[in-house]
């Protein structure tokens, strides 16, 4: 790069030093993927970003991520589809997998927690107390002896 020119800003740079975990978030919507970037990254968490299923469970695959938030309502292949493929790797047996979703029925949760979901989130989040939630499902890896 010349003098005077600087690299753009995308929420998914990280400095790389202290870096706590590495989250993987599958999820669609740019919005959504930025707020929980920029707030993951901004409490030192290395965040990797697939836009749809077939990528993040791709990604899951050959990164072996610490935590996995997985949007249910993705195009193509959906949310708990995604779960279900992430659940048959038995290298992603220990890996938490937490839908973070706008779905809401009655139901909704019982199917994300049938299709391998280790937790839920509903959105949209609260900045306030999103990663104190998403804390709490690392932790749950650690104390478990997770898979890597």
């Amino acid at each position: 790069m010349g003098q005077g020119q600087h690299l753009p800003f995308h929420p998914s740079f990280h400095w790389g030093c202290g870096v706590k975990a590495t989250i993987l978030y599958i999820e669609d919507n740019e919005q959504n993927l930025y707020l929980i970037t920029f707030l993951l990254n901004a409490k030192g968490y290395k965040v990797l970003q697939a836009r749809e299923g077939l990528a993040g469970i791709e990604m899951a695959a050959r990164l072996r991520p610490d935590l996995i938030l997985l949007d249910i309502q993705l195009p193509g292949m959906d949310g708990y589809t995604v779960a279900l493929n992430l659940r048959a790797n038995p290298d992603m047996a220990n890996t938490p997998i937490v839908a973070v979703t706008s779905y809401a029925m009655a139901g909704d949760r019982e199917k994300a927690f049938e299709a391998g979901c280790t937790g839920y989130i509903e959105k949209p989040i609260n900045p306030d107390t999103f990663l104190a939630q998403v804390e709490e499902h690392l932790q749950g890896r650690a104390s478990t002896g997770g898979a890597r």
